[in-house]
């Protein structure tokens, strides 16, 4: 048992009840975890906290690290993950690297092997901290019990901070046994980064002089907290909009200025393209956008960032901007707004909704489909007139997600999880157990493909131990179907593409306690997803669908 006891400017016992109390200052309300002697401190911080903080024990560490980085981004401050030595560390190593793609906030803290052991080859002895530098903010070994708490309340500040991120901290087992007097650290405060107010006027300036403008808004305006800014600056200037990553949501689904649907006729036709908060990488074609056809020039851009390394160096830039987001996206539309004339989009607008139109038409006929294999698209007619405004949709997969990313538009911001860049599959299970924590009342639907659900179903288990429904859609075409048609078309074979024919992933849940059904009739998935939605167990729609069905893709992400 903790002798730790608190006092309004000290903490007392030992380090890992300290860690404790400085999470919990920083908005920590859940450890994620799998059991270790190495980091036993931590729990018994947790268990006599006051109030205790919760333990969420997984069955696999990558969960524990998912769960973290997903609670990050749905919470917009850091997550903690408290990994054993080892192993337990570098099974976390691939959220981790997630997070730093992503911008997602969050604390890993590693048990490490003793100190009055090192280099003796004690059990699980390895330096972990070189490991992770390269996909951290920081990544350091806290030696001494008496540096755990300001070792920590520096890490969650750094996290925490734009540019988000992870950070790894390692503390020896023995330090974190040992008990310490030290000086509780400073309310955690924010810090705003005043963008500067020529750099934004000169956007505003090329905003009045624009004739197509396009805007992109990308996961890190929602991790800002500048939402509201976003729509403020939409609808105040009616300029019309994309999302992506946790942007989605920003501007609602349906609303007349939302022309993801027309993706491509607007990053085509554009002769301006403003992108904020999120990176030119090649979801975005690096930067370039237009241009295409003969007597054509590419659209100019222009790029603002949380923080000036976010800035992009490799495009060429009319403009960019950096600093705190709210301020950055205020300050645009005023100068705009402050603009001798305002400019006129309105015919360029009705372009882009006439193309929305005419996708909205296009879809239908796949969203209806009665085709038997079943096409994928069929299973988000279905689901997307069943979810909830304040739904949590998370994507875990390949082919059967990118489909998802074309259907589904929420309806309200941080309402969507999935890998980013870093594309890294198995991150769902860990999404759903944090979404449903953090989003006690709303709907959480984790979308699977096949592939994907191997790889973290084992966790059902967490879900029915801690009482955690959630709906679990899989699109199981029994293939890497995202390798296998780019194979083919290379080499007119693939190998290494096809998994077991119409696995029942639904007996597996029903195994660890959950519940589902198999599906081969599209006339029969929303009569499933209704089963699902109404069980309030952990329940798995497993939709048997046509591998022919691929998701039509312009790039292969590279």
């Amino acid at each position: 048992m903790s002798d730790d006891s608190s006092t309004d400017g000290r903490l007392t016992g030992h380090a890992g009840a300290h860690a404790v109390e400085v999470a919990r200052a920083h908005g920590v309300e859940t450890m994620f975890t799998l059991s270790g002697a190495h980091v036993f401190p931590l729990y018994d911080g947790a268990v006599n906290a006051t109030p205790p903080m919760r333990i969420l024990d997984v069955r696999h560490e990558q969960t524990a690290a998912f769960a973290a980085e997903a609670t990050g981004k749905l919470t917009r401050t850091p997550g903690l993950a408290v990994l054993t030595a080892g192993p337990g560390v570098t099974n976390g190593t691939s959220a981790i690297a997630q997070a730093q793609f992503a911008g997602s906030p969050m604390v890993v803290l590693g048990g490490r092997a003793p100190q009055n052991r090192w280099g003796q080859g004690s059990l699980q002895e390895l330096d972990q901290p070189p490991i992770m530098a390269p996909i951290a903010k920081q990544s350091r070994t806290v030696p001494t019990a008496p540096e755990v708490a300001a070792g920590f309340d520096e890490a969650f500040t750094l996290a925490g901070s734009s540019h988000r991120g992870p950070v790894f901290v390692d503390v020896p087992m023995d330090e974190l046994f040992n008990a310490a007097e030290v000086d509780r650290p400073a309310a955690p405060t924010r810090t705003r980064t005043e963008p500067d107010g020529d750099r934004l006027r000169d956007i505003g300036r090329l905003l009045g002089e624009a004739r197509r403008p396009v805007l992109i808004l990308g996961s890190d305006v929602w991790l800002d907290g500048a939402e509201d800014a976003a729509l403020r600056l939409v609808e105040g200037l009616g300029v019309p909009t994309i999302t992506n990553g946790m942007g989605r949501g920003l501007v609602p689904g349906g609303h007349p200025l939302l022309v993801t649907k027309a993706r491509g006729a607007a990053l085509n036709g554009a002769d301006l393209v403003v992108v904020v908060g999120t990176p030119l990488d090649f979801r975005l074609g690096y930067g370039v956008f237009g241009g295409k056809q003969e007597g054509t020039s590419p659209a100019r851009v222009v790029h603002v960032a949380d923080s000036d390394a976010q800035v992009s160096t490799h495009a060429a830039l009319a403009a960019s901007a950096s600093g705190d987001l709210t301020l950055a996206l205020d300050g645009i539309r005023s100068a705009v707004e402050s603009l001798s004339s305002r400019p006129d989009w309105a015919s360029w607008v009705t372009e882009l909704q006439d193309s929305v139109k005419a996708a909205v038409e296009r879809d239908s006929a796949l969203l209806t489909a009665t085709a038997d294999p079943i096409h994928p698209a069929r299973i988000y007619g279905e689901l997307v007139p069943r979810l909830a405004e304040d739904a949590v949709v998370i994507g875990d997969g390949g082919d059967f997600v990118s489909f998802a990313g074309k259907f589904v538009e929420p309806q309200r911001p941080g309402g969507w999880l999935d890998p980013g860049p870093y594309g890294c599959l198995g991150a769902g299970m860990g999404a759903a157990i944090a979404a449903r924590l953090v989003r006690p009342s709303s709907q959480v639907v984790l979308l699977y493909g096949d592939g994907a659900a191997g790889m973290s179903l084992m966790d059902v288990d967490t879900l029915v131990r801690h009482d955690l429904p959630v709906v679990m859609v899989c699109g199981n075409n029994s293939a890497w179907a995202l390798e296998k048609g780019p194979m083919q078309m290379l080499y007119g074979y693939d190998v290494a593409a096809d998994l077991a024919p119409a696995t029942r992933y639904d007996e597996v849940v029903k195994a660890l306690g959950g519940a589902g059904e198999t599906v081969t009739d599209p006339a029969q998935i929303g009569p499933a997803m209704d089963r699902a939605f109404a069980s309030g167990v952990p329940y798995l729609v497993n939709v048997i669908t046509d591998v022919e069905a691929a998701y039509p893709r312009a790039t292969f992400g590279i």
